[in-house]
């Protein structure tokens, strides 16, 4: 046994005795480390409470109608729920800064104007209780392997074993979420990478188009390409005609699983896209990006 094992041995030992705890609770050198890690347990412990929390939150549509200031009568009114029960939920929220308490007045917390402001987040929020569903219980969950849940229903696709057949139904809703969520990381990217030297975006797996969308509106040079499920890809263009931007965009129904990629683009992107997928079936795919990049080519 080396030196270091023996040293991660009597370290154990030590954290795990009683006795060990007792002193450092008590010197005052070690106490604000002790008092520390007491915290972050508790956080721990109570992460899923906070998660119920901000879930309630965003299902009531607090944020939203405490904006300008209500007390707990009129909160009370505006969320249908009594007063006890609208006091527990808002001092909750208050101790997790997603509202603040001035006197008898609940208003934004520095954490809940962030979130009034981001619809994308708001979205993510809404449909975590599929994911709790999956969650009641853990052990369960794990010995199951790859079986359906209620998460890999809500993005049947992602399991289908012919995900370009998926049919509008079955992708719309994830489709939805994303297009929610996405404007966040468009506006991002758009304000930290340079496009000026690329001439045709391809967006692979781009959804409804939110990404190119919004790139679109300050780099009036691109032409654009939209690859996803044939499903998604009829939103796209629907969303692109209404935008006015039918003469710059093309959209391709297909499975990057499956299929080669259009060609003729010298930028191509994967906005939250391949973190959906094991890391095989991404390694998969990608062999199958046959789509010749010219020397310029960002691939």
């Amino acid at each position: 046994m080396s030196l270091l094992d023996r040293w991660w041995d009597f370290r154990d030992v030590c954290l795990t005795s009683p006795r060990f705890h007792k002193f450092a609770s008590s010197f005052p050198l070690t106490r604000p480390i002790v008092q520390k890690r007491q915290s972050e347990l508790f956080d721990l412990v109570s992460g899923f409470v906070y998660s119920q929390i901000l879930l309630a939150c965003v299902e009531l549509d607090l944020l939203a109608k405490v904006r300008n200031g209500l007390d707990l009568g009129e909160l009370s009114n505006q969320i249908n729920l009594p007063p006890d029960e609208t006091r527990r939920l808002a001092d909750g929220a208050v101790a997790l800064r997603i509202l603040q308490k001035r006197g008898t007045t609940y208003r934004l917390g520095d954490l809940g104007t962030i979130l009034l402001i981001n619809p994308g987040v708001r979205a993510m929020i809404k449909h975590h209780p599929l994911l709790y569903k999956d969650m009641l219980d853990p052990v369960g969950l794990l010995k199951s392997g790859r079986g359906e849940t209620n998460l890999s229903r809500y993005w049947d696709y992602a399991l289908n074993q012919a995900p370009a057949e998926a049919d509008e139904q079955k992708t719309l809703a994830y489709s939805e979420l994303m297009t929610a969520s996405q404007t966040m990381v468009a506006e991002e990217v758009n304000q930290t990478f340079d496009f000026s030297k690329y001439t045709t975006l391809m967006d692979v797996g781009g959804g409804q188009g939110t990404f190119i969308s919004t790139i679109a509106r300050s780099n009036t040079q691109l032409q654009f390409k939209l690859f996803d499920l044939p499903s998604v890809v009829v939103r796209a263009k629907d969303r692109f005609r209404q935008q006015g931007l039918a003469d710059r965009t093309e959209t391709f129904g297909g499975s990057f699983f499956e299929d080669s990629l259009p060609e003729g683009a010298d930028l191509v992107t994967l906005v939250r896209i391949l973190h959906d997928h094991d890391d095989a079936e991404v390694i998969r795919s990608c062999v199958l990006f046959t789509m010749p990049c010219p020397k310029t080519a960002n691939c």
